[in-house]
């Protein structure tokens, strides 16, 4: 860097001259040349280009390299008797892997086919200062090409911006999960659903079973929550006469990391007045399959292996019946904690001293039933003690209109028939409230002031919650979150590691 301004040129400059894209310029050579092919004459095609410099291959008095924008890559070629032999050098001396450089000239194709730019005039954009990682020369048809690699996980989530950087196919991948988030956003709006943004800083969080991050607001003195969901706030919005409510946000839950959880996600959360959980079921398989024939073309995925079609009706399995086939526990047959863990033990199944009968049951459906889940596949009719903003199934109090659903052995989504009697719902939270410790992350906090604006009349809803991160996992064909998440969270590193 020092060079260039000691030889008066700025490193960055302030202005940059593109008149194409990288995809543009190679179009446009397309198009002379089929014009040409017609009987006509080939038009020259002048570009002025921009982008990263991503491979190097010098040959005595030309040079050949790739550079890379937001829509491909394009070569270019130096030569001698076009830029000059000082020129030339200097781009060899002082061009590094990661540079952004900008370059003009006329397109051409080369004897291999390959579209190139005949570079006339070339100037530095950017100057890295830090090479990109692990550069290395390999011998390509007798020459050395120098380029960038970056393999291990660890330092491509810690530096995502190097990742993306020389991955291409990581770029790929967040552009899948835009255009996933793109396709939701098209369903729902679509079906008369209005976009809402509700509170990431709550006194009160719920909505879900999870435990909060606490933070404290200075000036009112008062500890506040990041949201676990958006529920209750969603369906204050029905009280309020919309009818069609979604969010697509963030997300926070105090909880463990794994291939599947990351304490920081994106939720997609819709309510829907004068509805039910089985119009929601309906309205979730089409809208999944929606979203993978507008991403990928198709609804026929394949993950881990597995060939899975999307195509509408999932199956429905009532949970009951499904952990019967899976473990031989009737739940319903077991309407306490012990009686429940008794049956467990019966069938050789391990549990927790003293866990509460949700908590069992959350134990069977995880590690027995859910695996076996590989086709899409809706589990439907809960339990009352693990669903408490569900409402009951008419003639049978302790089971609620509840479903799940499941793809790839991993569960996508949850939505209920909403609970809107008020004084169901805080008979509910009290109840949550003595069966689960104070630590517990299935305890539901008494929300008064949503029991105050269901006490207005909230009307009879449906409502659902899906993990976007999880459908992009799906619909990607990864099988880590960190890989579908730009900036995972990650276990925090001293200095001296870092600098190692």
């Amino acid at each position: 860097m020092r060079n260039f301004r000691q030889r008066g040129e700025e490193p960055y400059p302030t202005r940059t001259e593109r008149t194409h894209t990288s995809a543009a310029a190679i179009h446009a050579l397309e198009i002379a040349e089929h014009a040409a092919a017609s009987g006509g004459q080939l038009e020259p095609v002048k570009a002025t280009l921009a982008g990263r410099i991503r491979a190097t291959r010098p040959m005595g008095k030309i040079t050949f390299a790739h550079i890379e924008d937001g829509t491909g890559r394009v070569q270019l070629f130096l030569r001698v008797n076009d830029v000059g032999a000082e020129a030339l050098e200097l781009f060899n001396r002082e061009y590094d892997l990661g540079d952004f450089v900008q370059a003009a000239g006329e397109m051409f194709r080369t004897r291999t086919g390959e579209a190139t730019l005949r570079v006339e005039t070339f100037r530095l954009l950017a100057k890295a200062i830090t090479p990109l990682p692990a550069a290395k020369d390999e011998n390509v048809d007798g020459e050395v090409v120098r380029h960038a690699t970056l393999t291990d996980p660890e330092m491509r989530y810690r530096q995502r911006y190097a990742d993306l950087a020389v991955n291409p196919e990581v770029r790929r991948t967040f552009q899948m999960r835009a255009g996933i988030i793109r396709a939701l956003r098209q369903f729902l709006d679509g079906r008369g659903f209005i976009e809402v943004e509700t509170p990431v800083l709550q006194p009160i969080y719920g909505g879900a079973a999870a435990r909060p991050f606490t933070t404290h607001h200075n000036q009112l003195h008062q500890d506040l929550y990041l949201r676990i969901s958006f529920e209750l706030y969603l369906k204050r919005l029905l009280v309020g006469g919309f009818e069609r409510v979604y969010e697509i946000g963030r997300d926070f839950r105090n909880e463990g990391v794994s291939f599947k959880h990351n304490p920081e996600f994106t939720q997609l959360e819709f309510y829907q007045a004068y509805s039910d959980y089985l119009e929601v079921m309906q309205q979730t398989e089409e809208m999944v399959s929606f979203t993978a024939q507008q991403v990928l073309g198709s609804m026929k995925i394949t993950y881990q292996d597995n060939e899975i079609d999307l195509t509408p009706p999932w199956r429905r399995v009532e949970l009951r019946q499904g952990l019967i086939e899976t473990t031989g526990v009737d739940i319903t047959a077991c309407p306490t904690a012990e009686s429940l863990a008794a049956a467990m033990q019966g069938k050789g199944i391990d549990s927790k001293p003293g866990a509460a009968r949700g908590k069992l049951i959350d134990q069977l459906l995880s590690d027995y039933l859910e695996p076996t889940l590989i086709q899409p596949t809706f589990l439907y009719d809960y339990p009352r003690d693990i669903s408490p903003l569900a409402k009951s199934k008419p003639g049978d109090p302790s089971m609620v209109e509840r479903f799940e659903g499941f793809v790839a052995g991993m569960e996508l989504c949850n939505a209920f028939t909403e609970l809107n009697d008020p004084l169901d719902q805080e008979a509910r939270f009290l109840e949550m409230g003595r069966e689960y410790a104070a630590e517990d992350e299935q305890r539901h906090p008494v929300d008064e002031d949503y029991l105050r604006a269901m006490r207005y009349g909230m009307p009879p809803c449906g409502g659902f919650g899906m993990g976007v991160d999880r459908l992009a996992m799906l619909l990607t064909g990864i099988p880590n979150i960190r890989e579908v998440i730009l900036f995972p969270t990650l276990r925090s590193r001293d200095e001296n590691e870092q600098s190692g």
